[in-house]
């Protein structure tokens, strides 16, 4: 059996946290939820260091939406700074940390440059650490459908799309913290690659819109001028199991 483990899920109330927490406290482990709204702020350093007393492990999926790179750099890098001081002062063993299939490829993407000043800062803290990067939740395409609509159509990049459900990403991160510190990075991805208007055209299907969905070289991502592997892993990587289809009827 193994060992009850104390784990502090930072952005513990969103939707891979809340999911992560679900699956450590089901597996009979210590998951604690930190978040703004509990007097726990890794970017202030507020509640650090008594949260992580007695910590074995850290996930990190902690999140802010901005299009100011300045903004969302600072957050991302001096949050996971204040974090990995901190794990390191209370001995915790790992630190795990959500990020982007190819984030260092879309630096011009204002959301990709947090990620990347993220890894790198906790690449360079000395702390043991697993930074585990996701390919575009299924739970994402909404919001998706809602960028690239204009003019009663759907205009999305021309690039290969294999989107993952959320609830794989939580099962991910929770092995990972459980398990022991790659000093690097893993993949995780969805089980279909296919082009991305035809992920849109099945999920607006399933939704009862009509609208046409069309594939365009010119449109970027969100900022990001992408090709056709942008947004896929290009070598190993763990594959989930749950397809688009069974998501939605879920």
């Amino acid at each position: 059996m193994t060992k009850m483990k104390k784990v502090v899920v930072i952005g513990g109330t969103g939707l891979i946290g809340s999911k992560a927490v679900k699956l450590l406290q089901d597996a009979g482990h210590e998951a604690v939820t930190a978040s703004s709204r509990n007097g726990i702020n890794a970017y202030t350093g507020e509640g650090l260091a008594e949260v992580l007393a007695g910590a074995d492990a850290v996930i990190d999926v902690s999140n802010m939406m901005s299009f100011d790179k300045a903004i969302i750099t600072d957050f991302f890098g001096k949050s996971s700074r204040n974090l990995t001081i901190a794990e390191r002062a209370a001995g915790v063993r790992h630190h795990v940390v959500l990020s982007i299939v190819n984030a260092d490829h879309l630096a011009a993407n204002p959301y990709m440059a947090g990620k990347i000043a993220q890894e790198e800062a906790v690449a360079a803290s000395g702390q043991a650490y697993t930074i585990v990067r996701a390919t575009q939740f299924h739970e994402f395409i909404e919001t998706l459908v809602g960028t690239y609509s204009a003019d009663g159509a759907v205009k999305v990049p021309d690039i290969d799309f294999q989107p993952i459900a959320a609830d794989e990403v939580a099962a991910a991160l929770v092995e990972a913290a459980l398990g022991e510190p790659k000093a690097g990075s893993v993949d995780l991805a969805g089980p279909e690659r296919g082009p991305f208007e035809s992920f849109i055209g099945t999920y607006l299907d399933a939704k009862g819109d009509t609208r046409p969905v069309n594939a365009d070289a010119a449109v970027d991502y969100f900022g990001a001028p992408v090709v056709t592997g942008s947004l896929v892993p290009g070598g190993d990587y763990i594959k989930g199991a749950v397809t688009i289809a069974e998501w939605l009827r879920a």
